[in-house]
């Protein structure tokens, strides 16, 4: 544990959160935000968890969620925070130990690093390196790409229905209106 990080009992996944990585013991967490880098009292799947809980679910809650948009169910991607656009993706399963969990949001290129493992650059040029092949990794940045396009397309569905009826279209008003008065004539005659 390195002493100049900040060291928290508890934290909640926010739009600055890029990976969230055990530490060599497995009893901590190492969180790498945008601009600092933290020490958690708590393992990632712990973080996970509480952080989607504080979001209104569980982890098996979004977990479920992901099964019955896309039917996976190994290593699920998983919104922690739809209106904020967090997803995250487990490198392997969420039952390992050795789980890291990183930011779909913050990855802007990865590539293939010795030992077949892979070293991803995150947007602000800090770059990590994990015991995963760049074809597992990029097949879970893929699936969390999809998860993510789904959520989106409902969340901007619903906001359409919604700026439908907030602010209808003069098309939209004018047959509200003819309908209205055909009512109207009818139960005049």
């Amino acid at each position: 544990m390195n002493e100049l990080k900040n060291v928290l009992e508890d934290y909640i996944i926010n739009r600055f959160t890029m990976a969230i990585i055990p530490d060599s013991n497995r009893m901590y967490s190492e969180v790498i935000e945008y601009e600092e880098e933290v020490v958690v009292h708590k393992r990632p799947m712990e973080i996970i968890d509480q952080s989607c809980r504080y979001f209104g679910s569980s982890y098996s809650g979004r977990k479920e969620g992901t099964k019955g948009l896309m039917r996976i169910t190994h290593k699920s991607p998983i919104v922690i925070d739809p209106a904020n656009s967090i997803y995250f993706f487990p490198t392997t399963s969420s039952t390992k130990s050795h789980c890291v969990w990183i930011s779909h949001g913050y990855v802007k290129e990865y590539s293939k690093a010795k030992h077949d493992n892979t070293q991803i650059t995150f947007t602000n040029g800090k770059t990590i390196t994990l015991p995963l092949s760049v074809g597992s990794f990029e097949n879970q940045l893929f699936r969390t790409a999809q998860l993510r396009t789904i959520i989106t397309s409902r969340i901007e569905l619903e906001q359409q229905k919604i700026n439908k009826l907030l602010k209808p279209s003069e098309k939209d008003v004018n047959a509200i209106y003819e309908q209205i008065i055909r009512e109207f004539q009818r139960k005049l005659y």
